[in-house]
């Protein structure tokens, strides 16, 4: 039996009563007793088997059955007047506004001329705000057509931000062999006729900047990258207007011009910043790699790091599974700071191998000739398996732009990717100081910091 919640229309049905047993009987369910309803219980009475065992005719059951409907007729008569009786006001004056709100609108169309410059005005100024509310919910994320199929508007400039742009960092190199004739050069140059016995200050900056100026490069990128999605979204949500051609190419005239501007003042704004890095570094702060404390602190960030955190997690395939041993499968990858896992399914509940992310890197893989999936590789450092007897573990995925986000992923979790040059710039400048080999060097900033990275620099407010 399925009741309404409120009960206003619910009437119980009570059948096959001809069945009970004798001595028993329905009168609580009948009464509205045992069960209440708003409603009460109608009981049904069907040809019974006593009935048939008397060899009581259908005419004779038929007259009985409709003699005793008579008055459940009656009844459920008498409910739908009371209900009529009940909702017919509110009826009424839900059409008497209804009708108020026509004649108005009715009334408006009497006097309607084609050529009415207001109405035009109107009717333009509601498409373009329904264009802005549009763009808006795009980016925001709150727009009630979701789309389900790739990323779109907010979401993509999100995975710019987070993914593209420091992958677009770590794909920055140098030049090893240029780089030590820089740093000689500015030594040699800023000693002058004399033999300096320590490494000079100036040095030290001269050859940092230029290191710093490089980020100008990605930032930009970042930057073009953003203003191409909301180009993008511009022409999306314009095409409600398709049936305007001139104002849909207007419009997206005037707020791609409007972005473009902004966008020539978002990248003065980026470069003043970086300048403003330029302009002072200073080398007392707890994040550079001199800093006293930086010991300390390193020891510090590592016991807070969760090394359980979940990075990402999705679908990828395994490529370079021979057919001998079943071909490339399909896994759910689950990435964490310290290692990363693979799945049969999405349930993770049958786990097929765990690998530490410890030694590994990253490389790009060219796709096969009959393949149209993306391919990255993860291989040790050390020239070790990565997995079973596989130098290197190759990954697929359905674009470019997964393969991307994966490897942003990677960096999070410390996987960089492969390198031509080993040396990083703090190690190269040190091993021109007197005395000093570039070994020791590299020992004793290993030996400070044991997670050795590039110096950071700050500018006056201390911000990296």
């Amino acid at each position: 039996m399925r009741v309404l919640i409120k009960g206003q229309r619910t009437i119980g049905v009570i059948t096959k009563l001809d069945l009970m047993d004798e001595g028993t009987d329905a009168r609580e369910i009948l009464e509205n007793k045992l069960l209440p309803l708003r409603r009460g219980y109608i009981g049904v009475v069907n040809r019974s088997q006593k009935d048939i065992d008397g060899k009581k005719d259908i005419t004779a059951a038929i007259a009985a059955e409709r003699k005793f409907f008579c008055p459940t007729q009656k009844t459920l008569n008498q409910q739908l007047t009371n209900h009529i009786r009940d909702t017919l006001p509110g009826l009424r004056a839900k059409l008497q506004s209804q009708l108020l709100s026509i004649e108005k609108e009715v009334e408006e169309y009497k006097h309607f001329r084609p050529d009415d410059p207001s109405r035009k005005t109107k009717a333009l100024l509601q498409m373009v705000q329904q264009f802005s509310v549009d763009f808006e919910k795009r980016i925001e994320g709150s727009g009630d057509q979701i789309d389900t199929y790739e990323l779109s508007g907010g979401a993509r400039i999100n995975r710019i931000f987070h993914e593209r742009f420091p992958f677009e960092l770590v794909k920055m190199e140098f030049d090893e062999k240029e780089l030590r004739k820089e740093i000689s050069y500015a030594i040699k140059n800023i000693h002058g006729i004399r033999t300096g016995l320590f490494t000079p200050d100036l040095a030290f900056e001269a050859i940092v900047k230029k290191q710093i100026q490089k980020l100008k490069g990605p930032t930009l990128k970042c930057i073009d990258m953003v203003v191409s999605e909301l180009t993008s979204t511009i022409r999306k949500c314009s095409e409600k207007l398709a049936q305007y051609p001139m104002l849909r190419e207007e419009m997206e005239r005037i707020v791609t011009q409007y972005i473009r501007d902004r966008e020539g003042r978002t990248k003065d704004q980026v470069l003043l910043l970086i300048d403003i890095e330029l302009s002072y570094m200073n080398t007392n702060h707890e994040d550079f790699i001199g800093f006293a404390n930086a010991q300390q602190r390193s020891n510090q960030v590592k016991k807070k790091a969760p090394g359980t955190q979940v990075i990402r997690k999705g679908w990828l395939t395994i490529n370079n599974i021979g057919i001998m041993k079943g071909g490339a499968k399909e896994y759910w990858f689950v990435l964490t700071a310290e290692s990363l896992s693979w799945y049969k399914d999405d349930e993770e509940k049958e786990k097929k191998y765990m690998l530490p992310v410890d030694n590994l890197k990253l490389r790009d893989v060219e796709k096969g000739f009959m393949s149209s999936k993306h391919i990255f590789a993860l291989f040790n450092t050390e020239q070790r398996n990565v997995y079973k007897d596989y130098r290197q573990l190759e990954l697929a995925c359905e674009s470019q732009e997964d393969v991307d986000g994966w490897k942003a992923s990677f960096l999070r979790a410390g996987v960089y990717p492969e390198r031509k040059d080993k040396v990083r710039v703090t190690c190269l400048f040190f091993s021109f100081v007197p005395g000093l080999c570039c070994e020791c060097a590299v020992k004793q900033l290993s030996a400070d910091v044991p997670s050795f990275s590039p110096p950071v620099t700050h500018g006056p407010t201390g911000a990296p």
